[in-house]
Protein backbone atom coordinates (compact mmCIF):
# COMPACT_ATOMS: atom_id res chain seq x y z
CA UNK A 1 0.00 0.00 0.00
CA UNK A 2 1.46 3.41 -0.91
CA UNK A 3 -0.69 5.76 1.51
CA UNK A 4 -2.10 7.88 -1.33
CA UNK A 5 -5.38 9.35 -1.02
CA UNK A 6 -7.29 7.81 -3.37
CA UNK A 7 -9.23 10.83 -5.25
CA UNK A 8 -12.83 10.47 -5.14
CA UNK A 9 -15.74 12.55 -6.42
CA UNK A 10 -19.47 11.96 -5.81
CA UNK A 11 -21.93 12.91 -8.21
CA UNK A 12 -25.60 12.84 -6.90
CA UNK A 13 -27.92 13.27 -10.15
CA UNK A 14 -31.44 14.59 -9.06
CA UNK A 15 -33.73 14.27 -11.68
CA UNK A 16 -37.67 13.82 -12.20
CA UNK A 17 -39.06 14.11 -16.13
CA UNK A 18 -42.09 16.82 -16.65
CA UNK A 19 -44.96 15.40 -15.11
CA UNK A 20 -47.56 18.27 -15.91
CA UNK A 21 -50.00 18.49 -18.00
CA UNK A 22 -49.22 21.33 -20.27
CA UNK A 23 -52.42 22.31 -20.49
CA UNK A 24 -54.32 21.59 -17.24
CA UNK A 25 -50.92 22.20 -14.95
CA UNK A 26 -51.70 19.32 -13.27
CA UNK A 27 -49.30 16.49 -12.07
CA UNK A 28 -50.13 13.21 -13.53
CA UNK A 29 -47.75 11.72 -10.98
CA UNK A 30 -46.45 12.69 -7.93
CA UNK A 31 -43.03 11.92 -8.07
CA UNK A 32 -41.31 14.65 -7.41
CA UNK A 33 -42.76 15.87 -4.35
CA UNK A 34 -42.63 12.24 -2.91
CA UNK A 35 -39.11 12.07 -4.14
CA UNK A 36 -38.47 15.44 -2.32
CA UNK A 37 -39.80 14.67 0.99
CA UNK A 38 -37.59 11.54 0.79
CA UNK A 39 -34.64 11.23 -0.59
CA UNK A 40 -33.54 14.83 -1.73
CA UNK A 41 -34.23 16.44 2.09
CA UNK A 42 -32.40 13.68 3.83
CA UNK A 43 -29.18 13.45 1.29
CA UNK A 44 -29.21 17.08 1.60
CA UNK A 45 -29.63 16.95 5.91
CA UNK A 46 -26.64 14.27 5.82
CA UNK A 47 -24.10 17.01 3.82
CA UNK A 48 -24.89 19.45 6.13
CA UNK A 49 -24.53 17.18 8.76
CA UNK A 50 -21.15 15.94 7.81
CA UNK A 51 -18.70 19.78 7.00
CA UNK A 52 -15.72 17.57 5.88
CA UNK A 53 -17.90 16.17 3.33
CA UNK A 54 -17.45 17.00 -0.53
CA UNK A 55 -19.85 16.26 -3.40
CA UNK A 56 -21.22 17.33 -6.57
CA UNK A 57 -25.07 17.65 -6.66
CA UNK A 58 -27.19 17.70 -10.27
CA UNK A 59 -30.22 18.88 -10.58
CA UNK A 60 -32.27 18.58 -13.86
CA UNK A 61 -34.23 22.24 -14.53
CA UNK A 62 -36.85 20.70 -15.30
CA UNK A 63 -37.00 19.12 -11.85
CA UNK A 64 -36.18 22.56 -10.29
CA UNK A 65 -39.41 23.94 -11.73
CA UNK A 66 -41.62 21.27 -10.65
CA UNK A 67 -40.26 21.41 -7.12
CA UNK A 68 -41.28 25.22 -7.16
CA UNK A 69 -44.77 24.92 -8.72
CA UNK A 70 -45.51 21.92 -6.25
CA UNK A 71 -44.36 24.51 -3.30
CA UNK A 72 -46.38 27.65 -4.71
CA UNK A 73 -49.63 24.92 -4.95
CA UNK A 74 -49.47 23.71 -1.46
CA UNK A 75 -48.57 27.84 -0.19
CA UNK A 76 -51.67 28.33 -1.42
CA UNK A 77 -53.53 25.74 -0.46
CA UNK A 78 -52.44 26.61 3.26
CA UNK A 79 -53.11 30.12 2.91
CA UNK A 80 -56.11 30.84 0.80
CA UNK A 81 -57.60 27.12 0.44
CA UNK A 82 -56.70 27.50 -3.47
CA UNK A 83 -57.20 23.82 -4.83
CA UNK A 84 -53.81 21.84 -5.80
CA UNK A 85 -53.28 19.67 -9.01
CA UNK A 86 -51.93 16.91 -7.54
CA UNK A 87 -54.18 14.43 -7.40
CA UNK A 88 -52.63 12.42 -4.27
CA UNK A 89 -52.57 15.80 -2.44
CA UNK A 90 -55.56 17.14 -3.24
CA UNK A 91 -56.83 13.63 -2.18
CA UNK A 92 -55.04 14.02 0.85
CA UNK A 93 -56.97 17.15 2.20
CA UNK A 94 -60.41 16.72 0.84
CA UNK A 95 -62.79 17.09 4.24
CA UNK A 96 -64.16 13.32 3.34
CA UNK A 97 -62.91 11.13 1.18
CA UNK A 98 -64.55 10.60 -2.61
CA UNK A 99 -67.63 8.39 -2.92
CA UNK A 100 -67.21 7.88 -6.27
CA UNK A 101 -65.92 3.82 -6.56
CA UNK A 102 -63.41 4.40 -9.40
CA UNK A 103 -61.86 7.34 -7.58
CA UNK A 104 -61.54 5.00 -4.12
CA UNK A 105 -60.21 2.50 -5.90
CA UNK A 106 -57.15 4.57 -7.66
CA UNK A 107 -56.24 5.68 -4.65
CA UNK A 108 -56.00 2.24 -3.29
CA UNK A 109 -53.99 1.44 -6.42
CA UNK A 110 -51.79 4.43 -5.69
CA UNK A 111 -51.19 3.85 -2.25
CA UNK A 112 -49.88 0.40 -3.14
CA UNK A 113 -46.97 2.24 -4.99
CA UNK A 114 -43.91 1.94 -2.43
CA UNK A 115 -41.15 -0.64 -1.76
CA UNK A 116 -42.93 -3.65 -0.12
CA UNK A 117 -39.93 -4.30 2.25
CA UNK A 118 -38.49 -0.86 3.13
CA UNK A 119 -41.58 1.31 3.31
CA UNK A 120 -44.49 -1.37 3.65
CA UNK A 121 -43.64 -4.12 6.07
CA UNK A 122 -41.80 -1.96 7.80
CA UNK A 123 -45.00 -0.67 9.47
CA UNK A 124 -47.87 -3.07 10.11
CA UNK A 125 -50.15 -0.60 10.66
CA UNK A 126 -49.85 0.21 6.94
CA UNK A 127 -49.04 -3.52 6.26
CA UNK A 128 -52.59 -4.36 7.26
CA UNK A 129 -54.49 -1.59 5.32
CA UNK A 130 -52.15 -2.75 1.98
CA UNK A 131 -53.60 -6.15 3.00
CA UNK A 132 -56.66 -5.41 2.97
CA UNK A 133 -55.95 -3.01 -0.03
CA UNK A 134 -55.08 -5.77 -2.28
CA UNK A 135 -58.36 -7.95 -0.95
CA UNK A 136 -60.99 -4.92 -2.08
CA UNK A 137 -58.20 -4.89 -5.57
CA UNK A 138 -59.10 -7.89 -5.85
CA UNK A 139 -62.89 -8.37 -5.11
CA UNK A 140 -63.84 -4.48 -6.50
CA UNK A 141 -67.44 -4.86 -5.69
CA UNK A 142 -66.49 -4.26 -2.29
CA UNK A 143 -65.36 -0.52 -2.30
CA UNK A 144 -68.82 0.26 -2.02
CA UNK A 145 -68.67 -0.97 1.81
CA UNK A 146 -65.26 0.69 2.41
CA UNK A 147 -65.62 3.70 4.79
CA UNK A 148 -63.85 7.22 4.72
CA UNK A 149 -61.78 6.06 7.43
CA UNK A 150 -59.85 3.78 5.78
CA UNK A 151 -59.52 5.65 2.74
CA UNK A 152 -58.15 8.79 4.84
CA UNK A 153 -55.71 6.06 6.92
CA UNK A 154 -54.32 4.80 4.02
CA UNK A 155 -53.50 8.02 2.03
CA UNK A 156 -52.07 9.76 5.41
CA UNK A 157 -49.81 6.64 6.00
CA UNK A 158 -48.15 6.84 2.60
CA UNK A 159 -47.41 9.80 2.92
CA UNK A 160 -45.87 8.63 6.24
CA UNK A 161 -43.23 6.12 4.91
CA UNK A 162 -42.16 8.38 2.48
CA UNK A 163 -41.09 10.88 4.62
CA UNK A 164 -37.72 11.05 5.06
CA UNK A 165 -35.48 9.69 7.82
CA UNK A 166 -34.36 12.67 9.13
CA UNK A 167 -38.06 13.82 8.75
CA UNK A 168 -39.24 11.05 11.10
CA UNK A 169 -36.26 11.64 14.11
CA UNK A 170 -36.81 15.34 14.12
CA UNK A 171 -40.36 16.76 13.27
CA UNK A 172 -42.10 16.11 16.23
CA UNK A 173 -45.88 16.29 13.88
CA UNK A 174 -44.68 13.42 11.88
CA UNK A 175 -43.50 11.63 14.97
CA UNK A 176 -46.79 12.11 16.06
CA UNK A 177 -49.03 11.07 13.35
CA UNK A 178 -46.77 7.74 13.39
CA UNK A 179 -47.46 7.10 16.97
CA UNK A 180 -51.09 7.82 16.69
CA UNK A 181 -51.17 4.93 13.52
CA UNK A 182 -55.12 5.35 12.83
CA UNK A 183 -58.07 7.05 12.70
CA UNK A 184 -56.31 10.27 11.41
CA UNK A 185 -58.62 13.80 11.41
CA UNK A 186 -58.51 16.48 8.57
CA UNK A 187 -56.59 18.11 11.15
CA UNK A 188 -53.71 15.11 11.00
CA UNK A 189 -54.33 15.87 6.71
CA UNK A 190 -53.82 19.49 6.91
CA UNK A 191 -50.69 19.20 8.89
CA UNK A 192 -48.89 16.54 7.02
CA UNK A 193 -49.26 18.91 3.75
CA UNK A 194 -48.10 21.74 6.31
CA UNK A 195 -44.34 19.13 6.94
CA UNK A 196 -44.90 18.58 3.22
CA UNK A 197 -44.83 22.52 2.26
CA UNK A 198 -42.10 23.41 4.79
CA UNK A 199 -40.43 20.66 3.06
CA UNK A 200 -40.17 21.88 -0.69
CA UNK A 201 -40.07 25.21 0.38
CA UNK A 202 -36.71 24.90 1.67
CA UNK A 203 -34.91 22.23 0.33
CA UNK A 204 -33.71 23.84 -2.70
CA UNK A 205 -32.31 26.81 -0.75
CA UNK A 206 -30.57 24.31 1.26
CA UNK A 207 -28.74 22.98 -1.55
CA UNK A 208 -27.10 26.63 -2.75
CA UNK A 209 -26.26 27.74 1.51
CA UNK A 210 -24.25 24.63 0.45
CA UNK A 211 -22.90 25.67 -2.57
CA UNK A 212 -22.38 28.80 -0.99
CA UNK A 213 -20.40 28.23 1.60
CA UNK A 214 -18.13 26.21 -1.16
CA UNK A 215 -18.86 22.38 0.62
CA UNK A 216 -20.71 21.44 -2.05
CA UNK A 217 -20.82 21.84 -5.90
CA UNK A 218 -23.77 22.12 -8.22
CA UNK A 219 -24.28 21.48 -11.92
CA UNK A 220 -26.80 20.92 -14.43
CA UNK A 221 -28.37 18.94 -17.05
CA UNK A 222 -30.56 20.19 -20.47
CA UNK A 223 -33.20 21.64 -19.52
CA UNK A 224 -36.00 18.86 -20.75
CA UNK A 225 -33.13 16.09 -20.41
CA UNK A 226 -32.49 15.36 -24.11
CA UNK A 227 -30.67 13.23 -25.46
CA UNK A 228 -27.68 15.70 -26.71
CA UNK A 229 -25.56 13.07 -29.23
CA UNK A 230 -28.98 11.93 -30.93
CA UNK A 231 -30.17 15.14 -31.41
CA UNK A 232 -26.72 16.04 -32.97
CA UNK A 233 -26.89 13.01 -35.27
CA UNK A 234 -28.97 10.60 -34.46
CA UNK A 235 -26.78 8.13 -36.74
CA UNK A 236 -24.36 7.97 -34.10
CA UNK A 237 -26.66 5.31 -31.87
CA UNK A 238 -24.78 2.83 -34.07
CA UNK A 239 -21.95 4.01 -32.39
CA UNK A 240 -22.99 2.12 -29.46
CA UNK A 241 -25.19 -0.31 -31.10
CA UNK A 242 -24.61 -1.27 -34.34
CA UNK A 243 -27.72 -3.42 -35.14
CA UNK A 244 -30.28 -0.82 -33.56
CA UNK A 245 -33.10 0.28 -36.00
CA UNK A 246 -33.21 4.29 -36.43
CA UNK A 247 -36.40 6.32 -37.80
CA UNK A 248 -36.55 6.83 -41.43
CA UNK A 249 -35.90 10.77 -41.22
CA UNK A 250 -31.62 11.05 -41.20
CA UNK A 251 -31.65 13.89 -38.99
CA UNK A 252 -33.38 15.13 -35.62
CA UNK A 253 -35.48 17.85 -37.53
CA UNK A 254 -33.56 21.42 -36.28
CA UNK A 255 -31.27 18.57 -33.77
CA UNK A 256 -28.35 21.45 -33.15
CA UNK A 257 -30.42 24.51 -32.34
CA UNK A 258 -32.91 22.89 -30.09
CA UNK A 259 -29.92 21.19 -28.14
CA UNK A 260 -28.64 24.91 -27.93
CA UNK A 261 -31.93 25.98 -26.82
CA UNK A 262 -32.09 23.40 -23.54
CA UNK A 263 -28.80 24.79 -22.97
CA UNK A 264 -29.26 27.77 -22.82
CA UNK A 265 -32.62 27.41 -20.95
CA UNK A 266 -30.78 25.35 -18.50
CA UNK A 267 -28.50 27.45 -17.85
CA UNK A 268 -30.83 30.67 -17.18
CA UNK A 269 -33.24 28.15 -14.87
CA UNK A 270 -29.96 26.99 -13.10
CA UNK A 271 -29.24 30.85 -12.83
CA UNK A 272 -33.10 31.64 -11.44
CA UNK A 273 -32.80 29.62 -8.41
CA UNK A 274 -29.13 29.76 -7.50
CA UNK A 275 -27.77 33.13 -8.37
CA UNK A 276 -24.95 31.91 -10.13
CA UNK A 277 -23.77 29.67 -13.53
CA UNK A 278 -23.21 26.23 -13.23
CA UNK A 279 -19.26 25.40 -14.33
CA UNK A 280 -20.26 21.57 -14.92
CA UNK A 281 -22.98 19.20 -16.98
CA UNK A 282 -24.12 16.45 -16.60
CA UNK A 283 -25.51 15.37 -19.85
CA UNK A 284 -28.91 13.70 -20.20
CA UNK A 285 -28.05 10.23 -19.69
CA UNK A 286 -24.32 10.48 -19.69
CA UNK A 287 -24.85 11.04 -23.59
CA UNK A 288 -21.38 12.56 -24.91
CA UNK A 289 -19.90 12.83 -28.82
CA UNK A 290 -17.36 14.73 -29.96
CA UNK A 291 -20.04 17.37 -31.22
CA UNK A 292 -21.70 17.09 -27.20
CA UNK A 293 -18.52 18.20 -25.50
CA UNK A 294 -17.58 20.96 -28.25
CA UNK A 295 -21.22 22.53 -27.93
CA UNK A 296 -20.73 22.04 -24.21
CA UNK A 297 -17.22 24.33 -24.58
CA UNK A 298 -18.84 26.66 -26.31
CA UNK A 299 -21.67 27.40 -23.73
CA UNK A 300 -18.49 27.79 -21.26
CA UNK A 301 -18.65 24.49 -19.14
CA UNK A 302 -15.63 23.73 -17.59
CA UNK A 303 -16.90 19.95 -17.08
CA UNK A 304 -19.13 17.59 -17.65
CA UNK A 305 -19.22 13.52 -16.81
CA UNK A 306 -20.30 10.39 -18.20
CA UNK A 307 -20.38 6.54 -17.18
CA UNK A 308 -17.67 4.28 -17.48
CA UNK A 309 -19.20 2.25 -19.46
CA UNK A 310 -19.13 4.72 -22.36
CA UNK A 311 -15.20 5.19 -21.55
CA UNK A 312 -14.63 1.42 -21.71
CA UNK A 313 -16.59 1.20 -24.72
CA UNK A 314 -14.66 4.33 -26.51
CA UNK A 315 -10.85 3.16 -25.30
CA UNK A 316 -11.77 -0.07 -27.19
CA UNK A 317 -13.16 1.34 -30.30
CA UNK A 318 -9.68 3.33 -30.29
CA UNK A 319 -7.69 0.67 -29.43
CA UNK A 320 -6.39 2.41 -26.42
CA UNK A 321 -8.08 -0.32 -23.80
CA UNK A 322 -5.46 -1.35 -21.18
CA UNK A 323 -2.82 1.21 -22.43
CA UNK A 324 -4.20 4.24 -20.05
CA UNK A 325 -6.03 5.19 -17.13
CA UNK A 326 -9.69 5.60 -16.77
CA UNK A 327 -9.29 6.92 -13.50
CA UNK A 328 -8.62 10.06 -14.78
CA UNK A 329 -10.58 13.18 -16.41
CA UNK A 330 -10.16 13.43 -20.67
CA UNK A 331 -10.11 15.87 -22.48
CA UNK A 332 -10.56 15.80 -26.42
CA UNK A 333 -8.35 17.74 -28.96
CA UNK A 334 -11.38 19.37 -30.61
CA UNK A 335 -12.96 20.32 -27.21
CA UNK A 336 -12.64 22.72 -24.43
CA UNK A 337 -14.31 21.08 -21.99
CA UNK A 338 -13.21 18.00 -19.86
CA UNK A 339 -14.98 14.98 -19.23
CA UNK A 340 -14.60 12.56 -16.14
CA UNK A 341 -16.11 8.54 -16.22
CA UNK A 342 -17.40 7.01 -13.65
CA UNK A 343 -19.45 4.11 -12.19
CA UNK A 344 -23.26 4.79 -12.46
CA UNK A 345 -24.81 3.61 -9.14
CA UNK A 346 -29.17 3.76 -9.43
CA UNK A 347 -30.66 4.14 -5.89
CA UNK A 348 -33.63 2.10 -5.09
Amino acid sequence: MSGKKLKLVLCWHMHQPEYRDTQSGEFKLPWTYLHVIKDYVDMVAHLEAAPSAKAVVNFAPILLEQIEDYSNQVTGYLHDRIAMKDPLLAALVEPTASADPDKRLKLLRDCKKANRERQIDRYPAFRKLIDMADWILGHQDAIKYVNAQFVSDILVWYHLIWMGETVKLTDNRIKRLIEKGAAFTLHDRIEIVEVIGDLLSKVIYRYKALARKGRIELSVTPYAHPIMPLMLDIASAREAMPEVALPKLPNYPGGEERVCWHLRKGINTFRHFFGFEPRGCWPSEGGVSERTLAILGEFGFHWAASGGNVLHNSLRASDLAGKTSVHQAFRLASASTVCFFGTTVCPI
